[in-house]
């Protein structure tokens, strides 16, 4: 189960929600470029790999499309996987590479919709035809959906993927004992950005909002802190600080919620039934306002612009009235099922069993790949051709004007471990270091293999690459 790093951690805890009901039924192991993958797998008790993205910048992107595919197929020559999935914005050229040396694999693009009219649409008909399955998880405001994956005809829609489950939800009192939240007093959830001056002029906003509501016990997951280490907080307004995943198995420890408008924090908040403040955040191809809009206006949570301080604060002061939240919970009340990630897992299971999948049907679905590939392959290679004549020019003739000026700085180390503890390795993994994380408890002959891949993709040998063996447990 293939996730891009996307804004948030959107891919991975979609992955996951699915990852989870597969569990009894598979083997999902998780390869994601998001930082958090160790936290996040550890805590649901699912197998992963963490795998450097390609806006981390420790190799060009030739060399980071031959890296993915050659670390795809050596997890599934280990594994002996039958399905790969990939949950992102757009299916990169190692996973089409890796997918065109294991034919026998079905390949399935998990694509979320609500896209903006951006230019990643215009090539969406043949990124979908490279793929053996496209699945759309359903979106409650999809009635919004107005980007270019609206009403494609190659994608199975299912209903909304939710990392919200009734079995696994705490109830309000375990789950405020749990988290150490007084049970006599209201309290709060407050997810939203920090770091960036407009993310937290927003926050500023939201509890100065919040701070009219008498005795509002408030959380964050995150320190309410500028990019300075100076706090956010206005004055009189205390936070507690909790850090768990995942957070939909605590909810109901909340009387209301701010948050982005993202996927996955929509699809928790409304079939959990919590009333919500949603404040969009549209950086990336969701989006994040029209599905904030369709949820306002069908009562379900609340909206306030991102571009309107006052409003933000306004809004988050209306949850205070508790006619307005009973309204929102009766209202979210009437949304229809979110079992999309149960959809998806019974989907995946089917092509687990072989007999399922008809053989000649198959070979026809690789007969049409080859050929797109290679007409793709001829096209972009002309177009590579000239390019790469035009750049080099370019920076032939900018080098002559502007040298490289030599820091004297050496290549940093390559590691690699199997570690399953989550402070190490988010070390490693946020750190300046040449991190391979292995899937625990794999083969001596795939360690060698992950070896050769590194020592390939950062042009070293094989040898200076340091094991972690202190950190594997």
């Amino acid at each position: 189960m293939i996730t891009s790093n996307g804004v948030g951690a959107g891919h991975l805890i979609r992955a996951s929600a699915i990852a989870r009901r597969l569990k009894p039924h598979a083997r999902p192991i998780i390869l994601s470029m998001a930082y958090s993958v160790i936290e996040v797998a550890n805590a649901l008790g699912i197998e992963c790999e963490y795998i450097p993205g390609r806006d981390k910048g420790l190799m060009n992107r030739r060399k980071w499309d031959r890296y993915l595919r050659d670390r795809l197929i050596a997890l599934i020559d280990e594994t002996g996987a039958k399905v790969v999935t990939f949950d992102g914005v757009v299916p990169y050229p190692g996973i089409m590479s890796a997918k065109f040396k294991r034919l026998e694999v079905n390949f399935m693009w998990i694509r979320r919709g609500m896209w903006q009219r951006k230019p990643q649409g215009l090539a969406l008909s043949v990124q979908s035809k490279l793929m053996d399955y496209v699945i759309e998880p359903g979106d409650v405001a999809r009635e919004y959906d107005f980007g270019p994956t609206r009403d494609r005809d190659e994608s199975i829609l299912t209903s909304p993927v939710s990392l919200y489950n009734k079995e696994f939800t705490m109830s309000k009192e375990k789950a405020r004992k749990f988290l150490g939240i007084q049970s006599d007093k209201p309290a709060a959830l407050v997810q939203i950005g920090v770091g960036e001056k407009d993310q937290d002029e927003r926050l500023r906003a939201v509890l100065s909002g919040l701070s009219k509501w008498q005795d509002l016990q408030i959380v964050m997951t995150k320190e309410p802190i500028d990019s300075d280490g100076k706090s956010l907080l206005p004055p009189g307004v205390q936070v507690k600080v909790v850090r768990h995943f995942p957070l939909a198995d605590v909810i109901h420890a909340f009387d209301a919620t701010v948050c982005a408008a993202g996927y996955n924090s929509v699809h928790e908040v409304i079939p959990a039934a919590i009333p919500t403040l949603l404040i969009s955040n549209n950086r990336g191809t969701d989006n994040q306002e029209a599905r904030a809009r369709w949820c306002a206006d069908n009562g379900m949570t609340l909206f306030a612009s991102n571009d309107s301080l006052e409003s933000i604060e306004r809004a988050a002061e209306q949850l205070n009235d508790e006619k307005v939240r009973l309204t929102l919970i009766e209202n979210c009340k009437r949304s229809g099922p979110f079992d999309g990630d149960q959809k998806i897992a019974e989907l995946v299971t089917q092509l687990l069993d072989s007999d399922l999948s008809s053989l000649f049907a198959k070979r026809l679905r690789q007969q049409r790949l080859i050929a797109l590939s290679k007409i793709e392959m001829d096209l972009s290679r002309l177009t590579r051709k000239f390019l790469n004549w035009a750049l080099r020019i370019a920076a032939i003739t900018f080098r002559t004007i502007f040298p490289h000026k030599k820091d004297g700085s050496e290549p940093t180390p390559v590691f690699i471990s199997y570690s399953k503890n989550v402070n190490t390795s988010s070390k490693w993994i946020r750190g300046k270091a040449r991190f391979e994380h292995v899937l625990f408890g794999s083969s001596d002959l795939y360690l060698e293999k992950r070896k050769m891949i590194a020592a390939h993709a950062y042009e070293i040998k094989s040898e200076t690459i340091e094991t972690l063996i202190e950190n594997s447990q």
